[in-house]
């Protein structure tokens, strides 16, 4: 009873590697049998027919069409044997398997991507494993049992050929191989980040930043932004958007970080822009420079500059007379603004201000620059003993207003970086200073009781041991200009000093005296010269056309007028010549 009970227990046959074979695959049946205690032998039944028997329970064979059919088994002993199985059916196939390759993203990869192949096969034929061929079917070549096989394309020899055929089994059964597919592979653009209006903005202002790709398809991407904060609430923080362009409506302090992008196709990836450092600021000023001085005489000419401290990039520039705003704008072109030549009613105080984007963002408005115009007077001048620009500390300096019909009423005043004074030492129309110091630079001229002004000059005081002697009056058109660079201990030219004219070496002289024979407009500038003992300050060395030059010209025009009416187109001519001549002076 005990047996019985035993071996009516059903065998159940497995089937590897499939139930579904081709035809020179290697196939294992197996009888499974429960509690079977010591089976002797297995027969194995195809469609009825008892085939084969074994003393395992493992039948192998080679796949062949002809063997095609329902498989059972059974277990036996001397005296007793088990029921049969149910039958498993068995499919020989004498067509051998292609799988199919595929690639995604399908089409053109980008380096520094990863490309997908996937070796597909009939799912109803079984569980396979995957080999991959790169280039050549050489068998050499890199395998991998996956199904899938990730391709990281990080050149553009990465691209070209590439196979896979399925295989399983001992001995390895192999389907046939798949067609080949082509990876083209183009090297991946890089982005670029720019900003408007410009890296570095203030507090307030509207921000544009653009994402532009540089790519020959016509393929849509989309953006994917990432931030860097400056600070602990928006450090590594990330934002992803498809559109191009981040527009940041009124910027703060909180909106600082480094700014960089990417272009993404599908799944695949451009590279990544250089990063983008925004700077926020929290206010813009506007600052006044002007060249070379804003004391002159009328017919000199004067550049104003405005500036906004740390940033040059998009601004338009107002300016201000008076607080009135100046409406010839072409002057102001660029920070500019230009009077050649300058008039007594440009005389005042000059303030700009700066505005950019769309809403305009303003600055504030700059401190304010007065601009001191004086009439040419032959009458009133400015006499200054020692007649030099440059003085040294210390020592001591005479000034005085001379009018060739009267000399009363003429008072030296002066204009420091504290305010405007009078001579502290008036002795009449004179002034005496009996011992220099730094803070005695300034610009000096006469002033009449009724407020009138002649004769601006500037005074240079320096503390150092070297000062550049040159004349405080304009040097005329045709003159000779002579510099002497002086020592503080002996007052005397120095004996090898190098002279320069707006930075620039222009001569080196072993007897400390520079001397230019025939003075042209060219040679105005900032002089200074320099020694073994120092280096003297900058003076502005101004060149003005001759007024007798002028006189002659008119003299000459008037003449060939009055000699013959035939002349007047010529005499038009040779005006127009003496305008544009003055206009450069």
């Amino acid at each position: 009873q005990y047996l019985l009970l035993c071996f009516s227990v059903k065998p159940v046959v497995t089937v590897k590697p499939d139930q579904r074979v081709f035809s020179g695959e290697r196939v294992t049946l197996t009888c499974d049998i429960q509690r079977g205690g010591d089976i002797q032998r297995y027969s194995w039944i195809r469609d009825g027919y008892t085939v084969y028997t074994t003393t395992t329970a493992e039948f192998s064979f080679t796949a062949d069409v002809s063997l095609t059919g329902r498989y059972r088994c059974r277990g036996e002993r001397s005296d007793s044997r088990t029921d049969f199985s149910d039958a498993v059916t068995l499919t020989v196939s004498d067509l051998k398997q292609k799988p199919e390759l595929t690639s995604d993203p399908a089409g053109a990869a980008l380096t520094g991507n990863t490309v997908t192949l996937t070796c597909r096969m009939d799912p109803s034929t079984g569980n396979w494993d995957s080999y991959w061929y790169k280039h050549t079917l050489n068998p050499e070549t890199e395998k991998k049992k996956t199904h899938s096989y990730s391709l990281k394309i990080d050149s553009v020899s990465d691209g070209g050929q590439y196979w896979c055929r399925a295989g399983r089994g001992k001995p390895v059964y192999y389907t046939q191989y798949s067609d080949a597919l082509w990876v083209n592979v183009t090297e991946s653009p890089k982005a670029v980040v720019t900003v408007r209006p410009d890296e570095r903005v203030f507090r307030g202002e509207t921000v544009t930043l653009r994402c532009d790709i540089k790519w020959g398809g016509d393929t849509e991407w989309t953006y994917r932004w990432e931030i860097e904060g400056t600070n602990n609430q928006y450090k590594n923080t990330v934002s992803r958007t498809s559109t191009q362009e981040l527009n940041i409506s009124s910027v703060d302090l909180s909106h600082r970080g480094k700014y960089s992008c990417t272009g993404q196709i599908h799944t695949q990836s451009s590279q990544r822009s250089d990063a983008v450092t925004l700077t926020v600021s929290a206010e813009a000023q506007a600052s006044v420079r002007v060249s070379p001085q804003p004391w002159l005489t009328e017919g000199e000419s004067v550049t104003l500059t405005c500036e906004v401290s740390g940033s040059s990039k998009g601004w338009t520039f107002s300016w201000f007379r008076d607080h009135d705003h100046l409406s010839d704008s072409s002057r102001g072109a660029g920070g500019s603004y230009t009077l050649s030549p300058a008039a007594l009613q440009h005389t005042g105080v000059y303030t700009c201000r700066a505005e950019r984007g769309r809403p305009a963002y303003y600055t504030h408005n700059s401190s304010s620059h007065t601009l001191w115009i004086t009439g040419v007077s032959a009458s009133v001048s400015l006499v200054i003993n020692p007649s030099r620009s440059q003085h040294f500390s210390s020592d001591s300096l005479s000034l005085s207003c001379e009018d060739q019909s009267n000399s009363a009423g003429w008072t030296v005043r002066r204009y420091t970086d504290k305010d405007t004074q009078t001579c502290a030492k008036q002795t009449g129309s004179g002034c005496v200073m009996d011992s220099l110091s730094t803070s005695d630079t300034g610009v000096y001229w006469c002033e009449s009781e009724s407020g009138e002004k002649r004769h601006p000059r500037n005074i240079t005081v320096h503390d150092g041991e070297v000062i550049l002697e040159s004349s405080v009056d304009p040097v005329i058109e045709g003159e000779t200009l002579t510099l002497h660079c002086l020592h503080r201990s002996t007052n005397s030219p120095i004996l090898s000093a190098d002279f320069y004219k707006d930075g620039s070496l222009i001569q080196n002289q072993r007897t400390g005296e520079m001397s230019i024979t025939t003075v042209s407009k060219s040679h105005e500038g900032f002089y200074y010269c320099k020694t073994e003992r120092g280096q003297s300050l900058h003076s502005w060395i101004s060149v003005r056309v001759s007024r007798s030059g002028q006189i002659s010209v008119l003299k000459i025009l008037s003449s060939l007028l009055a000699a013959s009416p035939y002349l007047l187109a010529t005499v038009v001519l040779l005006y127009k010549c003496y305008r544009e001549r003055g206009k450069t002076s």
